[in-house]
């Protein structure tokens, strides 16, 4: 068991590692925590690692993740083929963030991706299974708000956004915009660390207004937004931005200042796919855009490993 355990924070650190040499193509800031990083990211290019066991490690959570998963797990296995990662759905519950702590906390999973913080009853779930959760921040992530591409308004401030989706404003000719009736969407909040962070840091954990649509995934949510003139959608910026169905809307603390979560000059929806929107990494880096978190790995503690 002991080599087990040696490998799970030499699995994060790769993953880490990985994630910062392919940063161009997966949108996220990644910053390697000082617990997995021993030596420069850019010396990682082969599995130099000794004693590293062979085997499958079960992993699962955040679907913010969703746009670096696939470059991250194709590039680990060519350089450790013996250590392979494999995502894991759940079987009835769509993924997110809580479902895959609940599942790492089932023993499913070897560790957990999240966009969210641990919260206090899934400490206590852990505990009365006899170990400890441990969340380590590697990367910066920032929320996109997604609209359809024929709406007119220059962009939203934080307090809008709050009142939009709790209810409180219902019309878009509100907000600069046409007489057109506002449709807020949202995945659900069991399932998505995306939306608990939304409610507490945007909504000041008020609850969402009855006019709320759910959905099940942020694909889903697109392809609405996209045939809805007077429809909303929040999630993670890279699963956003670069879509060409959907535009971004800048976002600011103020109506005097909005900062966009995209580089300009904006690329026009007639120029994509053959080119699409960036990610603005220096806004989210500096602060000026309003709405950034951190995202997590999430592992067991006091010996409990796959």
């Amino acid at each position: 068991m002991p080599r087990k355990k040696e490998t799970l924070p030499l699995l994060l650190y790769l993953i880490a590692t990985i994630s910062l040499m392919l940063v161009g193509s997966s949108f996220i800031i990644f910053i390697i925590s000082s617990e997995i990083t021993s030596t420069s990211p850019n010396s990682v290019t082969s599995c130099n690692v000794s004693n590293l066991p062979q085997g499958i490690f079960s992993y699962g959570g955040s679907t913010t993740w969703a746009t670096i998963r696939k470059d991250v797990d194709s590039v680990l296995q060519k350089i450790c083929p013996q250590f392979v990662l494999r995502y894991i759905q759940p079987l009835f519950k769509d993924p997110g963030s809580g479902t895959g702590i609940k599942m790492l906390i089932d023993n499913q999973l070897a560790f957990s991706q999240s966009s969210r913080s641990i919260k206090l009853e899934e400490t206590s779930q852990a505990q009365q299974k006899g170990f400890r959760l441990k969340e380590i921040p590697v990367a910066i992530d920032a929320i996109a708000i997604a609209v359809n591409h024929n709406l007119n308004i220059p962009g939203l401030t934080t307090a809008q956004i709050k009142d939009i989706y709790t209810g409180k404003i219902t019309n878009w000719q509100k907000l600069g915009g046409l007489n057109l009736p506002i449709i807020p969407l949202s995945r659900s909040q069991e399932a998505g660390g995306t939306v608990d962070f939304f409610i507490e840091y945007v909504l000041n954990k008020d609850k969402f207004g009855n006019n709320v649509s759910y959905i099940g995934t942020t694909t889903e949510a697109i392809r609405k937004i996209a045939n809805t003139p007077g429809g909303i959608y929040y999630g993670s910026a890279p699963e956003i931005v670069p879509q060409c169905t959907v535009k971004s809307l800048p976002i600011g603390r103020t109506k005097d200042q909005y900062f966009t979560p995209y580089q300009q000059p904006e690329i026009a929806p007639s120029q994509c796919p053959n080119q699409r929107n960036q990610l603005h990494t220096e806004n989210f880096r500096n602060g000026n855009y309003p709405i950034t978190r951190n995202l997590f790995v999430i592992i067991k503690q006091n010996g409990q490993s796959d």
